[in-house]
């Protein structure tokens, strides 16, 4: 199982130089930067998209994309060096490759009359056409398109009418191609450029979906014009705006019949056209920056729009003339479709835009488009991380939210190194490939210093002393290192014999160390990487911990006291170039890759020991140590940074609740970054911590929720009143409306009317103040119309579109916003509910019956902790559960926000949590450390075995009735009689002598369970088998057996020491042991929900009853009987949306299942039911494309190998199997471990 874990990561913008480079299928879009494709999918259940897959198997730039229009999972991408790949999405594999085509293929395009064809052409043609599969498969060129006189742009083929083309080209002509008909090539020529030889480039170019002949083209210069194909004339000309106005892409909204949306190329506005007018019917800005591409989904998002489409005529082409109805003005004829555009800008930026509802779905603004070089954290504020790019900028990004908050001016060319400023400058500097270094001040987003002395040389590694904050150092392929002051007065120069490709300042004195290879001595070569490595990063806390990046797409780490690899990560799907360590959070890394992505990685796994020393309480001994003793070979890891020794001075200050802070300061250094603060914030909260004590950014991220209403109020309140600075603040600074907007919004949400009613007003949006003033009350709203119709009067303008909102009825409102999947809107306003905020209208009622208000508070109390939970389970299903367990403690809700914990198997986090919440928390505590006690028990790697199982022994002392626990850790610890009787002396249990007089004592006294525990613990353990199997085989034959009644006995056999187990004398036994432990296994999955393992339970169970000789009184027909019961009647809640129809179950399969549930009775932890899913579980990773041998499909996530070392299961499902069965799947009675 991998160490190193993937906690984090930053998607690549959309590239701005090739034209079709975003497309969309079905409940799927993809774009593309440039060396990787982005596909997102749409998740149903909380009706948003995710990035479902990265696709990098292109190592030149992506020059097209195009979606397969009769199978939504393939489609086809090319790239420059003259590759075309066939990629199907639901497997992630490449199905067909054509390498070495004959020109570049700069456009390309399904063709839509067959299946299996691929058609792309390169600069001036010829029309490629590519058949993948099928007796014909190979490469034809088509007979006409070829020699044309101006490069082309791009091509369309007609949807309906077979063979027709049609190709844009650079100097605004047409060329169209019909079977059948004569060849026109390059006609339609803007009538500005007739007679000319001026070019004005074909920027969008589509067929009319409803017209066999009709088609929009888009020329930069010229503008928008709708030409019919047959007779070559020039049918409507759109008119923009303003003059300076140009359109870069175009798309046919499908809902809507006639209409259609543009982008333009300066700056991001949308523009809603139809066809039958000539000035656009809506423009909305967007973004600052020109789009680049638009592409609409053709299906909306479900549960958004319950719109019912009007019956379309279907003779009308989309030209046909739109007659409004007689009572509206001509522009309220049309109102916005629903549909959704995909939006790619030129500075990367992709969004999903709702144009029904005019707001964002989503945006991921401002992502490189390019390889990344360097990523850097900042050393006063860990929480910014800057990376340096190949598309010239250098980027900042909040690695809690994940976003882009600030960027450099750009067009440095390509940017290698970058280094931050010491202490609160504020500014970076970085290195580039031609144009020398630059410092760029973050704050003011400008440029302040360059320094020229390479020359044109690029400069490969920048650093910025820490030391003395005056100096930076450069190295460059001059083979010059340079040191200068800040305002470029050079104080050194060492030349080396070649290019110079790091350097790097010493932390303890002004010195820069450089190495050269060819003068010193080596120590150890660390052979692993099958090309050069680019990034090294040494751990700061475990001085023999270094972590290498390399061009062969891996990172591994070493031991280097040994010289062993300990870990490889095959995530990244390229070179991989930059690694950085976090500054606080030793244990958390970043790395970014020419695959465009920065992605954030936990190495925590790697020091399990230290983790548990801490949570033991031993001794700081066993926790820190000095370098010199922790890197020699053998010594368990201990910790020897700065880190960890600014925490033990602050700890050994503290007097009183050293242990609690020990707690929380250690597991913040150790766990990544996404939640754990806030975690910790909100145990502070209800372990009753002053609010004055809590941090600046707690309002930022899950609050407790008697803190919501308190901090959104005032959130409002600071909207209505920052003024801008001068400059603005960074990037993306909504303008002054926009903030009056929101805070609005949030009054509205508050139940604060007269607030909202009031910023309305002063926007100017007089009709949603109007229409909502009279829930302050009449005469407030009589005030307003009469101000309204003063105003009115005065400007003699109509008004356009009123809104309406209602009020009142809180439950609607929250479904409403839960339908919606805005789950954060309906908890702030659920809790304003509680909080008496908001009042429902109340009818009179007949004297005597009034209504309490506590019914009310009530009703509001269950919405609010419904809310919760949806939201936690969002956060959860997301691959977030320490977020989903913020979600619960913000409600107070404990116990169910250890079990997020533990079904996110993050067990240290949850065990320190749960230590300081104590009492409330103790269930979910013992069981955590239980199943950190399975970790322990089972690791015998790297350390020495002892150490492990002294640890597990003090995890489950802290259990309080611990002696079962205990005696499962000493019948499973292996080793010679001396070293089991020092455990049984820990753990205070008999000697193994003593245990086997106890066994045959109990066995005289017919105790089975007694006797079952002693021979466990004897020199003989086997004797113990056929006496607990006999015993549970007598009682499953009965009828009304339960589960509690035989799973205790089980559960102890199943820890009989494995070579024990699989002794050739026990091979009766085993087999039986563990096809009940499949059973059992499988019936425990069913009380947990487990639903993804139940099946693949019953299927083991059966197949070894079926190979394997033994006489259990179960009967394969029997199983797979209780199999489909158990689906027949919990189908309602498996089923997906699009699922087979739903069919009811048989009496008898009622009447199995009924019975199956009276065996399992209840769980006695209830959060924990449910799925596990843990951390980075839907993050897409490239490695090679395992399959579940347990359930044959792809596994998303991370990836756990079973003992034969090739068979692979999901970490989630391994997680849920070791804890209903702890044998493997694979049958071979070892036992799991993926803890």
């Amino acid at each position: 199982m991998s160490q190193v874990r993937q906690v984090g990561l930053l998607a690549a913008g959309c590239q701005p130089w090739n034209k079709d480079v975003c497309a969309a299928s079905g409940d799927r879009f993809a774009y593309c930067a440039t060396l990787a494709i982005y596909i997102y999918q749409l998740d149903h259940r909380y009706n948003e998209f995710k990035l479902h897959a990265i696709m990098s198997e292109h190592k030149k730039t992506i020059t097209a994309i195009s979606w397969c229009p009769h199978n939504p999972d393939l489609f086809a991408s090319g790239s420059t060096d003259n590759l075309v790949i066939i990629w199907n999405v639901a497997e992630q594999k490449v199905i067909a490759k054509l390498d070495s085509t004959k020109g570049i293929p700069a456009s390309l395009s399904w063709c839509w009359n067959a299946e299996d064809v691929v058609a792309f052409v390169s600069h001036r043609g010829p029309l490629f056409i590519w058949t993948i599969s099928g007796p014909d498969s190979g490469v034809i060129v088509h007979k006409d398109a070829h020699s044309f006189l101006s490069d082309i742009c791009m091509f369309r083929w007609h949807t309906h009418q077979k063979g027709k083309v049609v190709f844009g080209h650079i100097d605004g002509s047409l060329s169209i191609f019909h079977p059948g008909n004569k060849n026109q090539k390059h006609v339609l020529r803007p009538e500005s450029l007739e007679g000319t030889d001026e070019e004005d480039p074909v920027t969008a170019l589509e067929w009319d979906p409803l017209s066999t002949d009709y088609l929009l083209v888009v020329n930069l210069h010229y503008g928008i014009r709708l030409v019919d194909s047959e007779s070559l004339s020039c049918i409507t000309t759109f008119n923009l705006p303003s003059a300076a106005a140009s359109v870069q892409c175009l798309a046919w909204v499908p809902s809507a019949p006639g209409m259609f949306i543009t982008g333009d190329s300066q700056v991001g506005v949308l523009r809603i056209w139809n066809v039958s007018r000539t000035t656009p019917i809506d423009n909305l800005k967007l973004k600052k920056t020109g789009f680049h591409c638009l592409h609409v989904l053709n299906s909306p998002p479900r549960k958004k729009f319950s719109v019912q489409s009007p019956t379309k005529n279907h003779y009308t082409s989309s030209t046909s003339e739109a007659v409004p109805p007689p009572t509206l003005t001509q522009n309220q004829a049309f109102s916005l479709p629903p549909g959704h555009a995909v939006c790619c800008f030129l500075d990367g930026g992709v969004g999903l835009y709702d144009m029904g509802a005019k707001k964002w779905d989503f945006l991921r603004d401002l992502g490189h488009v390019e390889t990344i070089f360097d990523c850097k954290f900042k050393p006063d504020d860990p929480n910014l991380l800057a990376t340096a790019s190949f598309d010239g900028t250098i980027k900042v990004w909040d690695i809690n939210t994940l976003t882009a908050v600030y960027t450099s001016p750009g067009n440095e060319g390509v940017i290698y190194s970058l280094s931050w400023a010491p202490g609160g400058l504020n500014c970076i500097a970085g290195g580039t490939s031609r144009n020398g270094a630059f410092i760029w001040n973050v704050q003011k987003g400008k440029i302040i210093q360059r320094f020229n002395e390479h020359g044109t040389n690029g400069i490969f590694c920048i650093a910025w002393s820490h030391k003395d904050s005056k100096r930076i150092a450069t190295c460059s392929s001059d083979g010059f290192c340079i040191i200068r002051t800040i305002d470029g007065k050079v104080l050194h120069k060492y030349k080396h014999p070649a290019a110079v490709f790091g350097c790097d300042w010493s932390q303890n004195n002004n010195t820069v160390r450089i190495w050269d290879y060819t003068q010193d001595a080596c120590i150890n070569i660390l052979n692993g990487h099958t090309a050069p490595v680019r990034g090294l990063m040494w751990n700061t806390e475990i001085p023999y911990l270094l972590i290498s990046g390399s061009w062969d797409y891996t990172i591994k780490v070493w031991d280097t006291r040994e010289g062993t690899c300990v870990d490889t990560v095959y995530d990244h799907g390229a070179d991989v170039y930059g690694l950085t360590c976090h500054p606080s959070r030793p244990f958390t890394m970043a790395s970014c890759s020419r695959d465009s992505t920065v992605r954030l990685w936990s190495l925590t796994a790697l020091v399990t020991p230290v983790q548990i020393n801490i949570l033991a309480d031993r001794s700081w001994e066993e926790i820190i140590g000095n370098t010199d003793y922790a890197i020699e070979p053998g010594t368990p890891p201990l910790l020897c940074g700065k880190v960890s020794r600014d925490i033990r001075q602050e700890i050994e200050k503290l007097t009183a609740n050293s242990q609690v802070k020990k707690l929380r300061w250690f597991s913040e250094c150790l766990s990544p970054p996404g939640g754990s603060d806030n975690l910790w914030n909100l145990v502070a909260v209800i372990k009753g911590q002053d609010d004055s004590l809590l941090p600046q950014n707690y309002c930022k991220g899950i609050m407790h929720l008697k803190h919501l209403i308190k901090f959104r109020t005032s959130e409002a309140q600071e909207l209505t009143t920052v003024k801008m600075s001068k400059f603005g603040g960074g990037i993306g600074v909504p303008a002054k409306e926009e903030r009056l907007k929101e805070a609005a919004e949030i009054h509205l949400r508050l139940g604060q009317i007269q607030r909202y009613c009031e910023l309305m007003v002063e926007l100017g949006e007089w009709d949603k103040a109007l229409s909502i003033a009279p829930g302050v009350s009449v005469k407030y709203w009589k005030k307003l119309m009469q101000r309204r119709a003063d105003q009115l009067i005065q400007e003699d303008k109509d008004d356009v579109i009123p809104y309406c909102i209602a009020i009142g009825d809180v439950k609607k409102l929250v479904h409403f916003f839960m339908s919606r999947g805005q789950l954060k809107e309906a908890l702030l306003v659920a809790q304003a509910a509680c909080e008496g905020n908001m009042q429902p209208l109340h009818v009179s009622v007949p004297k005597g019956a009034s209504y309490s208000d506590d019914i009310y508070k009530e009703d509001f109390n269950e919405l609010l902790h419904k809310v919760s939970k949806e939201l936690a389970e969002w956060y959860f299903q997301d691959g977030r559960a320490v977020l989903a367990a913020c979600c619960h403690l913000a409600i107070d809700n404990i116990e169910l926000a250890m079990a997020y914990l533990i079904r996110g198997n993050e067990l240290e986090l949850a065990v320190c949590v749960g230590t300081v919440l104590g009492e409330s928390a103790a269930p979910a505590t013992h069981y955590a450390l239980e199943l950190l006690a399975r970790k322990c028990m089972m690791i015998s790697v790297c350390f020495p075995c002892v150490g492990y199982r002294n640890l597990a022994a003090d995890l489950l002392l802290m259990i309080p009735d611990n002696e079962l626990h205990l005696i499962k850790l000493c019948a499973f610890y292996p080793g010679c009689t001396e070293e089991i009787n020092d455990l049984h002396d820990k753990c205070k249990l008999p000697t193994v002598e003593e245990c086997m007089q106890l066994a045959e004592t109990a066995r005289a006294d017919d105790n089975i369970f007694e006797t079952v525990k002693y021979y466990l613990l004897s020199q003989e353990p086997e004797k113990a088998l056929p006496i607990g199997i006999s015993f549970v085989k007598e009682y499953i034959s009965s009828s009304d057996w339960t589960l509690d009644t035989i799973y205790p006995v089980l559960d102890l056999l199943s820890y009989i020491r494995t070579e024990k187990l699989l002794l050739h004398t026990c091979t009766e036994a085993r087999n039986e042991l563990l096809i009940l432990c499949g059973y059992i296994g499988a019936l425990l999955a069913i009380r947990r929900q487990y639903q993804s393992i139940v099946p693949a339970l019953y299927e083991y169970t059966s197949q070894l009853l079926k190979r394997r000789e033994v006489s259990v009184p179960l009967k394969i027909e029997y199983l797979s009987e209780e199999l489909d019961a158990w689906r027949a009647c919990t189908q309602s809640t498996n089923r997906s949306l699009e699922d087979s129809p739903y069919t009811p179950p048989s009496d008898s399969q009622r009447m199995i299942y009924a019975t199956l549930l009276k065996r399992l009775k209840e769980e006695s932890l209830k959060g924990i039911i449910g799925p596990d899913y843990v951390t980075g579980s839907n993050l897409p990773s490239h490695s090679d494309i395992h399959i579940s041998c347990l359930t044959g499909l792809k596994i998303q996530g991370p990836v756990f190998f079973l003992e034969d070392g090739k068979s692979a299961i999901s970490l989630n499902d391994a997680l849920m199997w070791a804890k209903v069965n702890p044998f493997s799947p694979l049958g071979t009675g070892i036992r799991l471990n993926p803890f």
